[in-house]
């Protein structure tokens, strides 16, 4: 049974809520509203596109970590696709929750990960990584369901040379071959948002890779809604459902038609 503090659930209203208005002038105030938050997208599909365009850093130094079956370098990691995002999540002694627990924060964290397939189908893997012993994370995975979740024990400097040894924070690397580049970072606040296919994608160099984005010359792009699958079809020999190609082309048209009103 979930339980809830009273706190959270007051008896009353607050006694200075919005005023209740009909449907006229609330569909009124949404639609002003609606205005800003289109706005409010743009700018971050434009941020997106900056952050596409940031210099890279080259990783000169090898790390190394613990998986379930032995030692890793951070080029394992990538799980050969051609970028990474590392999470560094705090459990490990010393750390409130430990044994039984991660950090609350990162624990909401990687509830809030969505299915790793999609992300894996834009060439992206995900990967968590804490001090904590691989035996505690492997018993902690299983009691919180998170067994999707790659999670490595480090056993470095690899925390504090990428910023994220004295608070949590999500490190993005693309690869050439065997070459790693450091091209983004976050932490503090953003941080607790991340969990959705589209957060990630969007710290990444690549992006989503779909046709609308603002990206440099040359990288790869397709049409949106069309990569899209069921996490557990994806694969090279998956063929495109017709039906859902009818259904997402017009779902582009009806979205390029609303943009084009609501810019005019």
């Amino acid at each position: 049974m979930t339980t809830t503090h009273p706190a959270a659930m007051p008896d009353e209203l607050p006694k200075s809520h919005p005023p209740i208005v009909a449907q006229e002038e609330w569909e009124s105030a949404w639609q002003t509203l609606l205005a800003k938050e289109k706005a409010h997208m743009r700018a971050g599909d434009a941020l997106a596109a900056e952050r596409r365009r940031m210099p890279w850093m080259a990783v000169e130094k090898a790390y190394e970590f613990e998986g379930p079956r032995g030692k890793l370098s951070l080029l394992d990691l990538f799980e050969g696709r051609r970028q990474l995002i590392v999470y560094r999540a705090f459990f490990e002694p010393g750390v409130f929750g430990w044994p039984e627990n991660a950090c609350r924060g990162c624990s909401l964290g990687a509830d809030q990960v969505s299915h790793l397939a999609h992300l894996n189908a834009r060439d992206t893997t995900l990967a968590y990584a804490s001090r904590g012993p691989q035996a505690d994370i492997a018993r902690l995975k299983a009691r919180m369901g998170w067994e999707q979740i790659p999670w490595y024990t480090i056993t470095d400097s690899f925390d504090a040379d990428f910023n994220v040894d004295e608070w949590h924070g999500h490190n993005v690397f693309i690869r050439d071959g065997e070459r790693i580049f450091r091209t983004y970072f976050r932490n503090w606040r953003g941080d607790e948002a991340m969990g959705t296919v589209w957060s990630y994608l969007d710290l990444t160099p690549l992006g989503r890779q779909e046709h609308w984005e603002d990206s440099p010359e040359g990288y790869p792009q397709t049409p949106p809604y069309k990569w899209w699958n069921w996490h557990d079809r994806y694969g090279a020999d998956a063929e495109a459902d017709r039906k859902w190609v009818e259904v997402s082309d017009a779902g582009v048209e009806r979205s390029q038609s609303r943009d084009a009103d609501s810019m005019a």
